[in-house]
């Protein structure tokens, strides 16, 4: 990692500590097997998954498999990078607004700079650690959260490489269409989305310019369904499941992505495709019906030229390798009732979409 001068008489201790740990991190992760990134067909677009980077309250550090899969990304080259929430570690009425701006800049610097310096765009969807959207009686509960991530992205919101179709609410709620991809993100922070979110999701993906991607993803921190030991109750997942997976069927949508769990599962409920990402931070956790805690990783979307298809490939940022879905559980069930299915890693992209009828 080269520093110049002049960012060198600006670090401090912490700093110097944090890129030391991210230099050595750097070393190990090119270790990864290049056959397993070589055998990856990038095809026409290329976009990489990542969630849950944060550690504890108030922390402005990040541990070394958050590096590991920052360099396993860097050396991918995707065209675009979507976060699924918990950027920072915020959440706590006891942390103040310059807490909260210096774990912001703290991921400016260790994260963002290095994504963003790749010539990758950079895609943030809101977590309950970043900016919940939990209420009280007098408004939203973590409303200081609310104006720190708002201010932070909205100064960066002409500089992240992204395509907006629907910016005006960003971060909370925004749509962009990025080469042959629609994306919705939702601000689903915290059990609950608000009925105007859900009208302005189902305004995004029934338009004419999601109707015409190859791709259409929606993301949203929360998952709809238990697939975690300790976030399969209320409150860890969206309080109204069922209208999410009719809006993901009625609008032909590929993917819903989530994070939050800290456990990954390619999952399908009927012919709704689900995926759950695992945590690249601190607190992995054990899927529903199954020993062992789950390991941090980054999931990466290839569209290949050739193919109707998307391929998913998923990274274990600990062992350095590709993780097959026949180490996952074939089912998992959730307290809900529902009941996932393991998904493979490839999902047909048949659907008809509005330029193809």
């Amino acid at each position: 990692m080269i520093i110049n001068r002049r960012q060198l008489l600006g670090l401090g201790c912490g700093a110097l500590s944090s890129i030391y740990t991210a230099s050595r991190a750097t070393t190990r992760a090119n270790q990864v097997n290049h056959a397993d990134q070589d055998s990856l067909d990038r095809g026409v677009q290329r976009i990489v998954l990542i969630s849950d980077l944060n550690s504890s309250y108030g922390s402005t550090s990040y541990i070394k498999q958050v590096y590991n899969g920052l360099n396993i990304l860097t050396s991918l080259k995707p065209d675009l990078v979507i976060c699924a929430g918990d950027m920072i570690a915020g959440q706590s009425l006891g942390l103040s607004a310059i807490q909260l701006q210096n774990m912001w800049s703290a991921f400016d610097k260790k994260i963002l700079y290095k994504v963003l310096s790749n010539n990758t765009a950079f895609s943030p969807c809101i977590g309950n650690h970043d900016a919940s959207s939990s209420k009280g009686v007098n408004g939203y509960v973590y409303e200081l959260d609310r104006q720190q991530a708002k201010s932070f992205w909205q100064n960066r919101q002409n500089s992240l490489g992204l395509k907006f179709v629907d910016g005006a609410n960003f971060p909370f709620r925004y749509s962009i269409k990025q080469g042959k991809t629609f994306v919705v993100l939702l601000d689903a922070s915290s059990a609950s989305i608000s009925e105007s979110d859900w009208t302005w999701a189902e305004e995004q993906l029934s338009s004419t310019s999601a109707r015409q991607a190859k791709l259409r993803l929606l993301i949203g921190h929360l998952p709809p369904y238990g697939i975690a030991k300790g976030r399969d109750r209320g409150g860890e997942v969206l309080n109204q499941p069922s209208r999410l997976i009719n809006l993901l069927s009625r609008n032909n949508v590929h993917l819903y992505i989530s994070g939050h769990h800290h456990a990954w599962y390619p999952g399908e409920v009927g012919t709704t495709h689900l995926l759950s990402l695992g945590a690249m931070g601190s607190g992995p956790r054990e899927l529903l019906g199954n020993n062992g805690t789950s390991s941090q990783t980054i999931t990466v979307l290839d569209l290949p030229s050739q193919e109707n298809e998307l391929i998913e490939t998923t990274f274990d940022l600990n062992k350095l390798n590709v993780i097959k879905t026949d180490s996952l559980p074939s089912s998992i069930q959730s307290s809900s009732g529902a009941k996932l299915k393991r998904r493979e890693g490839r999902i047909n992209l048949s659907i008809k979409t509005e330029n193809q009828v």
